[in-house]
C-alpha cells in the first residue's frame, strides 16, 4: 500500500489577497513616523536627537528579525511564524497608539519592527502553495503592495494625526494588520515544516548584536550632552566595545552564525558592505533632515509645513525610490554594478550638496530629496544584486543578512549624527535649530557619500549577464 503523503493544499486568491492586505498595512504602519516626526517631537517634547532615535528603532528591529524569521519559517512553517510575528506587531502598534510618552513610543516601535519579517514569510507561503510561475507573480505583487502601503502611510499619516490625533495614525493600520492576520490564519493552509536545516539558531549572536546596536544609538543620542554627562557616555562606549568583542567571538564559533564574519574577507562582500554603509549614512541624513527643515516656521528660515504637507512633499521621493529598484536591475544587467553604483553616488552627492547650498524654495528641497531617494535606490539595489550573484547559492542568505545589518547601521549612524547636530545647534529656550546646522548636515553627508567613489574604483567592471 502506498504511503505517499497528499500534496499540500493550494492557496486561493482570497489567501493571496490576505497576504497583500497585510503587506499594505505593514508598509503603512512602518512609514507613518517620518512625515509626522516634527509633530511627534512637539507633542512629546523630544529633542532632535530623540527624534532621530525614534526614526530608526523600527529599522534596527527589522534588520535583526528578518533573517531569523526566514529561518524559523523554513523550519516550523511560514503561516505559524507569520501569525505569531504579526501578533507582536499588533501589540507594538497598540503600544505606539496608546503611548503617553517617548519611552512607550520607542517600545512600540521596537515591537513593530517585527513587521519586516513578514515579507520573507509571505514569500515562503507563496512558494509552497503556488506553482513556480504563479508564485513569482505573487511575490512581486506582495513586494509592490508593501511599497504601496508605505506611500499610503506617508500620505495619510499627516491628515490622520492632525484631523484626529497622533494615536490614530498608529491605531488604524494596526487594526488592519490584526484583521489581515486573522484572515491569513484562516484562509491559508498549514504548510509543513522544512526538514533541511536543523542547525541551532544563533540566539547568542542575535542578542549581542541587538545590544550593540542599541548601545551605539544611545551613545550617539547622548553625544550632544558629552560636556555635562561625560561618564555616562564613556560607560556606553565601554559597554559597546565589550558587546562588539563578545559578538565577534560568538559569531566566529557559531555553527550557523547570524552574520558570517569570514565572508567579509571576500572582496565583493567587504566592498559592498563599505559602500552600503557610506551610502546609507548620506541617505539617512536627508531622510531625517528634510522633514525637520520643512517644519521650521516661516518666521525663521523654514516653510512651516504641517504633517500633511510634509507627507505630500515626501511622496515624489517615495515614488522615485520605488522606481529606482527595477531601473537599477536593468542597469546592472546592461552596464554592470560598478557603473550603476557610480552613477548613483554622483546623483546622491549632487542632491545633498545641492540642497545644502540652495533651499530657499520648497521645490528646491523636493527635487533634491527625490534625486537622493532615486540615487539611493539605484545604489542599494545594485549592491544587493552584486552580492547575490557573486557568492555561492548556499551563502546568499548569510551574505544578504550581512549587507542588511550594514545598511541599518549606516541609516542609524546618519540619522543620529544629524539629530545630534540639530540638538547642539538649538539655542537655549528655542525649539528651532540654527540654519547652519542643516547646511552642515547636508554637506557632511555629501562628503561622506563622495568617499564611496574611492571604493567603487576597486569594483570589477563586468556586466552580470
Amino acid at each position: 500500500m502506498s504511503t505517499t503523503s497528499a500534496p499540500p493544499r493550494r492557496v486561493g486568491r482570497a489567501g493571496i489577497s490576505a497576504l497583500g492586505v497585510l503587506a499594505v498595512a505593514t508598509g503603512a504602519l512602518e512609514s507613518v513616523v517620518t512625515p509626522t516626526l516634527p509633530l511627534l517631537q512637539r507633542e512629546l517634547d523630544m529633542t532632535p536627537a530623540d527624534g532621530a532615535l525614534l526614526s530608526i528603532v523600527l529599522l534596527i528591529t527589522g534588520a535583526l528579525i528578518t533573517p531569523v524569521a526566514g529561518k524559523l519559517g523554513d523550519r516550523f512553517g511560514g503561516r505559524k511564524i507569520l501569525t505569531r510575528l504579526m501578533t507582536v506587531v499588533a501589540v507594538g502598534g497598540l503600544v505606539s497608539a496608546l503611548a503617553p510618552s517617548l519611552p512607550f513610543l520607542l517600545l512600540g516601535q521596537v515591537l513593530q519592527g517585527a513587521m519586516v519579517g513578514a515579507l520573507p514569510l509571505s514569500f515562503i507561503l507563496a512558494r509552497k502553495h503556488l506553482p513556480a510561475e504563479e508564485s513569482k507573480v505573487a511575490i512581486g505583487v506582495i513586494s509592490g503592495l508593501f511599497v504601496g502601503g508605505g506611500m499610503v502611510g506617508t500620505l495619510a499619516a499627516g491628515p490622520v494625526a492632525e484631523g484626529l490625533s497622533r494615536h490614530w495614525m498608529f491605531a488604524i493600520p494596526t487594526f488592519v494588520v490584526i484583521a489581515a492576520t486573522v484572515a491569513v490564519s484562516r484562509l491559508l493552509p498549514t504548510d509543513e515544516p522544512g526538514q533541511t536545516d536543523k542547525t541551532r539558531l544563533d540566539w547568542a549572536g542575535l542578542l549581542l548584536l541587538s545590544g550593540a546596536l542599541v548601545t551605539l544609538m544611545l551613545a550617539l543620542s547622548l553625544a550632544p550632552e558629552v560636556a555635562s554627562r561625560p561618564l555616562a557616555l564613556l560607560g556606553l562606549l565601554v559597554l559597546l566595545g565589550g558587546l562588539v568583542i563578545g559578538w565577534i567571538a560568538v559569531e566566529r564559533r557559531a555553527a550557523a552564525p547570524m552574520v558570517d564574519l569570514r565572508m567579509l574577507a571576500l572582496p565583493t562582500m567587504w566592498r559592498s558592505c563599505v559602500l552600503t554603509f557610506v551610502i546609507c549614512v548620506g541617505t539617512s541624513a536627508a531622510i531625517y533632515l528634510v522633514p525637520q527643515l520643512l517644519a521650521v516656521p516661516t518666521a525663521d528660515y523654514g516653510f512651516g509645513a504641517s504633517a500633511t504637507e510634509i507627507g505630500l512633499l515626501l511622496l515624489p521621493g517615495a515614488v522615485a525610490a520605488a522606481v529606482a529598484g527595477p531601473v537599477s536591475g536593468v542597469g546592472v544587467r546592461r552596464l554592470g554594478p560598478r557603473a550603476v553604483v557610480t552613477i548613483g553616488i554622483v546623483l546622491l552627492v549632487t542632491g545633498l550638496i545641492g540642497v545644502a547650498m540652495v533651499h530657499t524654495e520648497v521645490w528646491h528641497i523636493v527635487v533634491a530629496k527625490t534625486l537622493i531617494a532615486f540615487a539611493s535606490g539605484l545604489c542599494v539595489t545594485a549592491l544587493v544584486t552584486n552580492v547575490a550573484t557573486s557568492v555561492a547559492e548556499s551563502d546568499t542568505g548569510i551574505a544578504s543578512s550581512l549587507v542588511l545589518v550594514t545598511r541599518v547601521v549606516g541609516y542609524a549612524v546618519g540619522a543620529q549624527i544629524s539629530g545630534a547636530l540639530l540638538t547642539v545647534s538649538t539655542p537655549s529656550g528655542s525649539s528651532v535649530p540654527a540654519e547652519s546646522a542643516f547646511v552642515t548636515g547636508f554637506v557632511l553627508a555629501g562628503i561622506v557619500s563622495a568617499l564611496a567613489i574611492i571604493v567603487t574604483r576597486t569594483m570589477k567592471k563586468e556586466v552580470t549577464s
